[in-house]
């Protein structure tokens, strides 16, 4: 079939009238033409003859490295720009959202260290229990919850930069902290109930119960033991748990993949986690679950001792050295958002 499509080429560029049309057959190489084409440059009929015949070179695969839709990692500059954003949308979110999912997250921690904890105790090697632990971070923030902890570090920086005020600042800090201790508490005395079968079953003879009271016991009063030195300690161990666990939030904004995400808030979590360090939400677990198991202590003693040093240490840890830190390094923004 004739490639009419020529002799309209030729129109376009000026080179001949609408009658006077040459005809090219892809079949073979016998075309026809009238005698205008002995007025024509060689040259140009060659050049025209050329472009027409051979399609344009596809571009996909140059736009395809070119751009960055395809690239899984993500620049530091973007990162703190999505930290920001995700700060801003936090701070705005209202006290049934952050009641409801800080409950979740706090229940979804206390899965995780039960799982920690039996995985340490089956196979006598604790770094076993680190390996695992961070499933039930990976799940919070996969599906978007509330973990107080996490706050400390992105809204912060947020208020920083205008994006939010400090109102609301406390505002998210104050109902996901109670949000996270219901959820904690709530399971907690659920794994109480399936772990002692209603409580006919002595603790002591559950190696993983009887783990979990020891770890309880250590936390509150393995401190206080040293007075405030012990707070200091409990302080000090909070800031740097909450370095790498906001450090973990934040290296979820490192990648564009589910896969990335995952590996990459695994390894700081895992880190804290291995290293005993004090995390406030995992502790709104532990020790609740310890003293309802039958440990030594004391509501009293568990916020005197543990609970108040701690969460002050995972603000410090989060808002100081993840969020500030990356910010006032990578920030390139400087715009005004109200």
């Amino acid at each position: 079939m004739p490639n009419a499509g020529f002799g309209d080429l030729l129109i376009k560029n000026g080179q001949a009238k609408k009658e006077n049309i040459l005809y090219f057959h892809n079949e073979s190489t016998n075309f026809t033409s009238h005698d205008y084409l002995s007025h024509l440059k060689w040259a140009n009929f060659f050049k025209l003859l050329a472009a027409h015949s051979y399609p344009a070179p596809r571009k996909t695969k140059i736009n395809r490295l070119k751009g960055d839709k395809n690239v899984a990692y993500v620049k530091p500059e973007e990162i703190v720009e999505n930290m920001l954003q995700a700060g801003a949308k936090k701070a705005g979110l209202s006290v049934k959202n952050l009641l409801l999912r800080g409950f979740l997250a706090g229940a979804f921690l206390g899965y995780a260290t039960t799982l920690a904890i039996l995985a340490a105790t089956q196979t006598g090697f604790g770094i076993v229990g680190a390996l695992v632990f961070p499933v039930g971070f990976v799940m919070i923030v996969l599906l978007g919850l509330e973990l107080a902890t996490g706050n400390f570090a992105l809204i912060p920086i947020a208020v920083k930069d205008k994006r939010a005020r400090i109102g609301a600042l406390l505002y998210n800090w104050t109902w996901v902290l109670i949000g996270n201790l219901i959820g904690s508490i709530s399971y907690a005395f659920l794994y109480m109930i399936v772990t002692t079968k209603m409580g006919h079953i002595d603790p002591s003879t559950i190696a993983a119960a009887q783990r979990l009271i020891d770890i309880a016991e250590t936390k509150t009063l393995g401190y206080a033991q040293y007075d405030f030195d012990g707070t200091i300690s409990a302080f000090t161990s909070a800031l740097l748990c909450n370095w790498m666990v906001t450090l973990g939030a934040v290296m979820a904004f490192t990648s564009t993949t589910t896969s990335g995400k995952v590996i990459a808030m695994w390894l700081p979590i895992m880190t804290f986690f291995a290293l005993g360090y004090e995390h406030a939400i995992v502790n709104m677990f532990l020790i609740p679950a310890g003293i309802m198991l039958g440990a030594n202590i004391t509501i009293a003693e568990w916020w005197l001792w543990n609970g108040l040093p701690v969460i002050a240490g995972n603000i410090v840890g989060g808002m100081l050295f993840t969020g500030f830190m990356l910010y006032w390094a990578f920030n390139t923004c400087k715009k005004n958002h109200y």
